[in-house]
Parts: C-alpha cells; sequence; structure tokens
C-alpha cells in the first residue's frame, strides 16, 4: 500500500535535514518553476482538436495527466500517433512553438518560488535547472520568470543519454556543479521526474502543482508538498540553518 503526504512528512523533513551541510538544489522547470501545465493542455488541447483527434473531442485533464504531463516528447509522440511516430514528433515540434507564443502571456511563478530562490542565493548553494523540455522551452520560460542569472547551469533531457525518468539529466547536474548528492536534494512536479531524482539517488521535494498527490507517491518523493511557501519545507530548511549555526 503507498503510503500518504501526510506518512512521510516527518521522516521527509529528517531526511532534507540530514542533507545538511547543504551545497546544491536542482530544480525541474515545468509545474516545479512555473504553473505551466495548463499553458501545455491548452496548446495539445487546440491543436489535437483541430486535427481531428478523438473524433474532435478536445482531451480532458484527466487525458492529459495520463498521457502527456512530465513526459518526454519521444513518448508522447508514440501515445498520441502509434501508427506514424514521425507524424508524432512533428506534431511536437510544432505544438512546442505555439506553447512558446503562449508563454509570455500566461506563465507564473508557483507561490514562494522566489522566497526559496532568495533563501537559495542567500546560503551560497549551486543551483541548476534539469527537464525534459526543449532547450528553447526551458531557456525562455526561465527568462521570463526572471531567473537566467539565478541558474548555474541548464541540462536538457536530449542532450543527455537518456532523459527522465532516467537518472542521467541529475546525474549530469551533480557533475557540472561538483556537488555531492549526499548534500543535494530535487524539486519536482511529475512521477517521472521524481523517479529520475530518486534513481540519482537523491531526496525529491516534490510539488502537487497539478499532478495528484497519489500519483506522484508511486514514484516514492522524500516530502510533497503544494508550493514553495509549505510550513513541511521551511521547517526542515530551518533545521538545516540551525545545524549550520551550531556546527559553526
Amino acid at each position: 500500500m503507498t503510503a500518504s503526504a501526510s506518512d512521510i512528512s516527518e521522516n521527509g523533513k529528517a531526511t532534507i535535514v540530514a542533507l545538511a551541510p547543504l551545497e546544491a538544489v536542482l530544480f525541474d522547470v515545468d509545474g516545479t518553476l512555473c504553473d505551466s501545465d495548463p499553458i501545455h493542455h491548452i496548446a495539445f488541447q487546440e491543436m489535437l482538436q483541430e486535427i481531428g483527434f478523438n473524433g474532435g473531442v478536445p482531451i480532458d485533464e484527466d487525458f492529459f495527466i495520463k498521457t502527456i504531463a512530465g513526459k518526454h516528447n519521444d513518448d508522447i509522440a508514440a501515445a498520441l500517433f502509434p501508427d506514424d511516430i514521425q507524424k508524432g514528433l512533428k506534431f511536437c515540434e510544432d505544438k512546442e512553438a505555439y506553447f512558446r507564443k503562449l508563454v509570455k502571456e500566461k506563465v507564473e511563478p508557483i507561490k514562494g518560488l522566489y522566497k526559496l530562490t532568495k533563501w537559495i542565493e542567500d546560503h551560497g548553494l549551486k543551483r541548476a535547472a534539469v527537464t525534459n523540455a526543449p532547450r528553447p522551452n526551458a531557456e525562455l520560460m526561465i527568462s521570463t520568470l526572471g531567473l537566467t542569472d539565478f541558474f548555474h547551469c541548464l541540462i536538457i533531457g536530449d542532450e543527455c543519454e537518456h532523459p527522465k525518468p532516467a537518472p542521467d539529466p541529475y546525474l549530469k547536474a551533480l557533475q557540472l556543479l561538483n556537488v555531492s548528492k549526499a548534500h543535494t536534494f530535487i524539486c519536482e512536479d511529475s512521477v517521472s521526474g521524481i523517479k529520475a531524482g530518486v534513481a540519482a539517488g537523491m531526496p525529491v521535494v516534490g510539488l502537487s502543482t497539478r499532478n495528484p498527490e497519489h500519483m506522484l507517491m508511486t514514484a516514492n518523493p522524500t516530502l510533497l508538498i503544494k508550493n514553495y511557501e509549505d510550513p513541511q519545507l521551511w521547517a526542515a530548511l530551518e533545521e538545516i540553518d540551525k545545524k549550520k549555526t551550531s556546527v559553526a
């Protein structure tokens, strides 16, 4: 039986605190820095309806979550167009271009994001964005959020040997930042991303931005929060500060 979010809160907090001295924080982009899933949903919904997918009936949120959210475009193409993968890949490419047009007017940061990024900067931690999104999408979202100078590097799933849910992108982030997985945690919002972080051997703070808690729990996040203002997260970070002060 899968544990509930409340079941993991205390153990999760202890696991995050045990990372002290903290060296780095790694972030996914879609759904983790910004609530971009509704924008992706709109883009897929409109473009699939335009070509008569599902008999012209718009895809609903359940279909989007199960088939599309958090997945790599290769997998999305195969799920939507199993009989013509090349057509699916071209469709996904066109959809990404449409998504980028929508981003600037619709993208908003996850609640509490800038509070957390300030804490990270104030503590001199290293940070990377790690995503399965195409590079133009990731760079646009990061730029629109005003975080281009915040991140020390950006790792793209397609530029690794294997994208998420494989651990490769997160392992590459550790290598580029020259930090230890024993002193780093990850922020993620999808089952695929959480699995990648867990496989890379790091604690993962899961955000229930859009994906249901029960789905995220199947991937074994260390902590599950609503957003970056969640008291559970800040209780853990405050404990890290206390440990740092006591050592000093």
